[in-house]
């Protein structure tokens, strides 16, 4: 089990047992709760994480433990359950600018060319580097609450098409859909010489 520590808590892991690929897990937040009871306080820990495996499939879970080290078990457990495909152009950044909410959380996230990194803040950037995400420009408009902004994030990501997956639901070929984009481009041009 190879560890990177960027930003906090980044762990690279392979499952032999499962056979699965490599999983990037991120430790978004941890948060120190108290329910009042009639002796007192008590204490727990809630985690937030997110767990990817850098190649277009990303997922977070939320674990609550008396504990850190449980608290953090169950939340990437759940992360794990939860995972969603995200298709990717070219492998490195997103097919077209979408924009995410949930709750008073909004995001933005915007296609960027090669060679822009990863500019986002705090809990998005988790999302983001977990999904293999290499060139994006993301924005939170909105709460600063990491709960909500993975969450709008999410939305986000799900709101995310492939050209593959528009021609299909068209009846198209991809090459049209394509062919068609560029014709509507250079349609002034032809008209203004």
């Amino acid at each position: 089990m190879a560890r990177e520590d960027n930003r906090g808590r980044d762990r690279r892991r392979r499952d032999e047992d499962n056979g699965e690929p490599e999983l990037i897990d991120k430790l978004v937040q941890i948060n120190r709760v108290a329910k009042t009871v009639k002796g007192g306080r008590n204490f727990q820990f809630a985690a937030l994480a997110v767990v990817g495996d850098g190649k277009g499939k990303v997922g977070f879970g939320q674990g609550k433990a008396r504990e850190v080290p449980e608290a953090i078990r169950k939340s990437t457990d759940e992360a794990k359950k939860t995972m969603i495909r995200v298709p990717l152009r070219e492998g490195r950044t997103l097919h077209h600018d979408v924009k995410g909410r949930w709750g008073a959380g909004k995001v933005v996230l915007r296609a960027a060319p090669p060679g822009t990194g990863v500019i986002a803040g705090g809990p998005m950037r988790a999302v983001l580097e977990s999904l293999g995400v290499q060139d994006v420009v993301a924005k939170s408009t909105g709460s600063s609450n990491p709960y909500n902004m993975v969450r709008a994030t999410f939305e986000a990501l799900k709101a995310q098409n492939s050209p593959r997956s528009v021609a299909a639901k068209r009846g198209m070929k991809v090459a049209d859909l394509v062919d068609r984009r560029q014709d509507g481009a250079s349609a002034p041009e032809a008209i203004e010489s």
